[in-house]
């Protein structure tokens, strides 16, 4: 995956049909180095082969594919659409993707996907057998005995049949399966929490490296594929990540960086506030902040004028304003309750009945 990316017109690397390591031809290397490598990788046997670079059209078809399949967010998605069409579309998809945590997980496995599909489509074309080591149910161990093993003739048992388990594991990727796995039928298994665990990849081990080809030799410290970046500008993932202008925010809780950016701007803000009034020679912004007292009122005494001061008063009132025309006003009569009348009870004399005869 990291030579398909970072292969380019100043860079070339070379895959060996026997072992299987990679050489990386750098321009920067000196002049009698690369003549030696050119004259090794021209011998008859056609042991290296140039792995292939990839094309604008190529590139540009990885972020497509992502975005329609994978992104979910219109905004999103139409700015990543913008950034495409660009200049540096590939650094600028890049810092984008990094800079927002939901789009990198699934565009890490993407792009791990595709990766591998291309990769065995062109190990196919080369008529190499292979295997992808992460897929192998080998104890760590037994891997590096096989590496280190490869190519003696009597070997343990153990060993033999590790390697009966790699050649019947190399011809499922020569199926159709292999390029376009198909969604496992039947009944889907039991709901169980998936502890996802990451590979143990042993170091590898070259025995049949030429003299000449050792100083090209390429082995990067890689641990996991999500750790392949896409970009053909940067070595690393550490360079990438140092690049990008939101490099420390990556490892943040966004919330968290949120509230960090106000309280920057609330504090940007205060000391413009301070500029302004040393500026205008105000130093009531040195001083502390005084709570609201209420403020006591002074004891004053209140004087109550006679009942004579008042009538009089009142009666010069009614003398300046003039009187309303019409029937003068009716005092208000005092509401007092009705009088109940009182019952007398009539005496009525009792109606005889007349006497039957006996």
């Amino acid at each position: 995956m990291d030579a398909f990316a970072k292969s380019n017109d100043e860079r070339d690397f070379y895959l060996d049909r026997v072992e299987g390591f990679l050489l990386y031809a750098d321009l920067d290397k000196g002049t009698e180095e690369l003549e030696v490598l050119e004259a090794e990788i021209k011998k008859p046997p056609q042991r290296f082969c140039l792995v292939p670079k990839m094309t604008f059209y190529e590139v540009k078809k990885f972020m497509e594919g992502f975005i329609h399949e994978k992104v979910y967010d219109i905004d999103t998605k139409e700015k990543l659409l913008d950034i495409i069409t660009s200049k540096e579309a590939r650094e600028n998809f890049l810092e984008f993707i990094y800079d927002h945590l939901t789009e990198l997980e699934k565009w890490q496995q993407y792009y791990q996907e595709r990766s591998r599909i291309r990769i065995i489509e062109w190990l196919r074309q080369q008529n190499v057998q292979f295997v992808f080591e992460e897929d192998l149910d080998l104890p760590k161990n037994l891997v590096e005995k096989i590496k280190r093993h490869l190519f003696d003739v009597k070997v343990p048992k153990e060993i033999a049949q590790g390697r009966e388990l790699l050649f019947s594991k190399a011809k499922t990727y020569y199926s159709n399966e292999a390029l376009n796995p198909r969604p496992k039928r039947g009944r889907p298994p039991k709901q169980i929490a998936k502890v996802e665990l990451e590979p143990q990849v042993t170091m590898d081990i070259y025995t049949q490296v030429p003299a000449a080809c050792r100083l090209f030799l390429y082995v990067p410290d890689i641990v996991s594929a999500t750790s392949v970046t896409f970009s053909a500008k940067f070595e690393t993932e550490e360079h990438l990540l140092a690049s990008l202008r939101g490099s420390p925010t990556l490892h943040v809780d966004e919330k968290l960086e949120a509230l960090s950016q106000r309280l920057e701007s609330l504090r940007h803000l205060s000391n413009r506030l301070t500029g302004a009034e040393k500026f205008f020679g105000d130093d009531r912004g040195k001083k502390p902040f005084q709570p609201f007292i209420k403020p006591k009122f002074p004891d004053t005494k209140v004087e109550v004028l006679p009942e004579e001061e008042s009538t009089r008063v009142g009666s010069a009132i009614g003398v300046v304003l003039p009187k309303k025309r019409g029937r003068p006003r009716k005092e208000p009569e005092e509401l007092t309750g009705q009088k109940r009348r009182r019952f007398t009870v009539k005496k009525v004399t009792q109606i005889k009945s007349p006497k039957k005869p006996k």
